[in-house]
């Protein structure tokens, strides 16, 4: 059997590595699954694409499609052709999507309308939110997927409100945590560490990304400025998009505490975030990562398509005003903070099952 796998922006990486870690693994006893790895280019900055791929020991891709860049409708119309002709170019049995990225999105349209399977890995979580571009991918994607591959029972129950018979869903976990869990002994101090002398559990770690937060001018500031304000003596990290520090320096954003780094790898990222006092985010990925990891997490989002790392993991969904920032750092200091308790099958095996479930629907004996 073929199949095309997609890899599209950061997050995806680390989803895509375990399931290409569990068919190697398999294919060095009986090789039976002929995989292809196509990244479509979305995100082209070396720390959000070519690291990952050295870091987590993926195979360089057959293809890159190069399809970064554009509004969001340009940049799924590029997908979509540059796919189309790369699945006519490379026939698959099936193509398997993961996340929610608009790659996801494109590439199984494309696959269903050449009338090839579509896997959807992390399928059935929603948020709620239309305004988020996110939500829009998912939605579509699991409206013509034909496996899903979902990371909690809330996904189950979403899929079958659309109508997904139960023979189609399978529970398998998180595929994220597989990759964390795999390299957790393997994160390494940035050269940060040194230069702005920090020391475990006496900082903060800051990221945003979302258009909502992040290109509001004076949103941005007012979170910054809160921050800054309920935080001390703590330094703030801030990994921060070139974009992003640009409207920073414009309004002016400058603070002794405040240190705005280059965006970092995944083992340096992980290193700064397991060794925090907390994490400030608006990135559901990084709410997953803390609740494992026992981290205290703050959500600068009214709403998340994530809710166990709430119910079980060490996330709080603050919202999205910035006057919520004070109160939520005066429980972190008085260290009521919630511990994280078990994820259901969070446990580092997903891909695992993702590779046998596969197996299993083409007949194949694991």
């Amino acid at each position: 059997m073929k199949i095309t796998l997609v890899a599209a922006a950061r997050p995806n990486f680390m989803k895509i590595a375990p399931i290409i870690e569990a068919i190697n693994n398999h294919n060095i006893h009986e090789e039976i699954i002929d995989y292809r790895l196509v990244h479509t280019g979305q995100h082209y900055d070396k720390n959000m694409s070519d690291s990952f791929f050295d870091e987590l020991g993926i195979p360089q891709p057959n293809v890159n499609l190069n399809c970064g860049g554009g509004t969001q409708a340009e940049q799924t119309a590029h997908i979509m052709m540059a796919f189309e002709n790369e699945l006519a170019a490379n026939p698959a049995d099936l193509v398997l999507v993961v996340g929610d990225v608009t790659s996801t999105m494109a590439c199984s349209i494309v696959a269903k309308k050449m009338a090839i399977k579509v896997a959807h890995v992390e399928a059935g979580i929603r948020s709620g939110d239309m305004l988020m571009p996110e939500e829009i991918n998912r939605i579509v994607t699991d409206a013509i997927t034909d496996y899903f591959f979902t990371t909690s029972d809330v996904a189950n129950i979403n899929l079958r409100s659309m109508g997904i018979p139960d023979e189609r869903i399978f529970y398998v976990g998180n595929v994220m945590i597989d990759t964390l869990l795999k390299n957790r002994s393997r994160f390494r101090r940035p050269a940060v560490w040194e230069q702005l002398k920090l020391k475990e559990k006496e900082y903060l770690v800051m990221t945003l990304h979302r258009p909502s937060n992040v290109d509001e001018e004076t949103k941005l500031k007012y979170y910054i400025d809160e921050l800054l304000e309920s935080s001390t003596p703590l330094p703030l990290v801030f990994p921060v998009h070139p974009r992003t520090a640009k409207i920073l320096n414009k309004l002016g954003v400058k603070h002794n505490r405040l240190h705005l780094i280059e965006p970092l790898g995944y083992l340096e990222f992980n290193f700064l975030v397991e060794n925090s006092k907390a994490v400030i985010t608006d990135s559901g990925g990084i709410t997953e990562e803390t609740s494992i990891m026992n981290i205290p997490c703050m959500t600068l989002r009214d709403n998340t398509e994530r809710p166990e790392t709430i119910s079980l993991g060490t996330n709080e969904l603050i919202g999205a005003d910035p006057h919520s920032i004070r109160p939520t750092m005066e429980k972190l200091f008085s260290g009521n903070w919630k511990q994280s308790k078990s994820i259901p099958l969070w446990d580092g095996n997903a891909a695992e099952r993702i590779k046998d479930c596969i197996l299993k629907i083409y007949g194949i004996d694991a």
